[in-house]
């Protein structure tokens, strides 16, 4: 397939719900008696507004105590052979927008264009008739799709062994578990080789191993050049799989980009710092009688800020700072803590050079590395310190100055590898294993 083609085109998509809202109570028996025979007519209309939003106009900011926007004015277009993430918190609107591309649910306002066929897995056993069973529901979904039987005949075999239930093939799908359901329901979704497949959050019901060979699966069909939608909150598959991320918020989109990009904005979203402080005014810059601190940044290998960076990167903690009178031995010193104020290290000047040296007055850039594979997937803050020493004298302590992300990877090169759920603990390092085989 050509990458240059549109697989699907969202043009101002909106989809507003009505909510139900708090009926008052009767004051005397002779409201309560009217309101009951007005209550044919009334439900009647209350029925009908459902789905009738003609008193709504989308180019307002009408919010009304009983309308939700799940969705509101959303576009983007995806290429052929893309593998597009899309992202958000609880209510962003996700599972709503794969119901519309889907065709289970109609868009109140916008266009949708899709070119060729569309398989979804949004829920557990999405298109299964509970009463068939799961070899009748295979050939179901088949023809829903629109393929033959002798089409659907030469991936059957395949699609059964990966599911992992053939055992129960000829048991009606009512009595399979919750993760059988999804396990064949992914096979059959990913397996009828529709140009379009939809993918919800449903993969979390599964085990890790058959989780595993999801992403692998749904990674060799964006190679094959088919068209994938992905909704996950694990951050670490979306970047794993996808090459562009759509970033979903309220309902409406936030931005749209590359995976590693987006998803570290994503994780930051909320911080009230950046990955870059500066402090032009001298006199407003914290500090002491010695020394002042200027500015704190986080940085790339490459030297250029990094709000965000991929698991195996190397980035820099960088304050600039300036001696104001020279002469005394300083200890630059950074303290690094998660998003849940756990302190996940500390690090003071080893720099040999102005180690136990006295400083003349100028000004300074230190830097401490912290190498790839070092910390786990998720958000840091930076505290930004200064000592003189001999006595001890604090000249700034800046709490929570910077912060980053680091976003989780899967594949060569990580502790993760190809284990598709996020590693537990505050450091992910990679370290050298080794295994002895004794045949006997």
């Amino acid at each position: 397939m050509n990458k240059n083609n549109i697989a699907v085109n969202v043009e101002n998509l909106s989809k507003v719900f009505r909510l139900g809202v708090k009926e008052q109570a009767s004051e005397n028996f002779a409201a309560a008696l009217w309101a009951f025979v007005r209550s044919p007519v009334q439900n009647f209309r209350k029925y009908r507004s459902l789905y009738n939003f003609n008193d709504i106009s989308l180019a307002e900011e009408e919010q009304g105590d009983d309308i939700l926007w799940a969705l509101k004015n959303v576009s983007f277009t995806v290429n052929e052979g893309e593998v597009v993430g899309i992202i958000g918190g609880n209510g962003a609107g996700k599972s709503t927008l794969l119901k519309i591309l889907s065709r289970i649910t109609p868009p109140t306002k916008g266009n949708i264009t899709i070119q060729g066929r569309v398989s979804s897995l949004l829920e557990v056993g999405t298109g299964f008739h509970p009463e068939l069973t799961g070899r009748e529901n295979v050939y179901l979904n088949g023809t829903i799709l629109g393929m033959r039987k002798k089409e659907v005949d030469q991936r059957f075999d395949e699609i059964v062994a990966f599911s992992g239930v053939e055992k129960f093939l000829d048991t009606p799908v009512k009595r399979y578990s919750s993760g059988m359901r999804v396990r064949l329901a992914f096979a059959v979704a990913a397996h009828l080789e529709p140009e379009v497949l939809i993918v919800d959050e449903v993969l979390a019901v599964g085990d890790a191993a058959f989780q595993q060979k999801c992403m692998e699966k749904m990674e060799r069909v964006g190679k094959e050049g088919r068209t994938v939608l992905f909704v996950s909150h694990n951050m670490a598959a979306v970047s794993s799989l996808c090459d562009r991320v759509i970033w979903l918020r309220g309902g409406q989109k936030v931005m749209e980009g590359g995976a590693q990009d987006i998803v570290g904005k994503y994780l930051l979203d909320g911080t009230d710092t950046t990955a870059h402080r500066e402090w032009n005014d001298p006199g407003s810059a914290p500090g002491g009688k010695v020394a002042r601190l200027r500015a704190v940044r986080l940085i790339s290998e490459q030297g250029a800020i990094a709000e965000h960076a991929d698991i195996r990167d190397r980035i820099g903690l960088q304050m600039e700072y300036e001696v104001l009178q020279g002469g005394s031995v300083l200890l630059p010193n950074f303290r690094v803590q998660n998003d849940n104020g756990i302190v996940v290290f500390a690090t003071l000047d080893q720099d040999q050079e102005w180690r136990q040296t006295p400083r003349p007055a100028g000004r300074y850039i230190s830097t401490a590395w912290i190498p790839g594979n070092f910390l786990n997937e998720g958000t840091y803050f930076v505290n930004c310190n200064l000592l003189t020493r001999h006595p001890d004298v604090v000249q700034f302590r800046e709490q929570e100055v910077v912060s980053f992300a680091v976003g989780g990877n899967m594949g060569p090169g990580t502790a993760r590898g190809d284990w598709p759920g996020k590693l537990k603990g505050v450091v992910s390092p990679v370290l050298e294993w080794e295994t002895i085989y004794n045949k006997e």
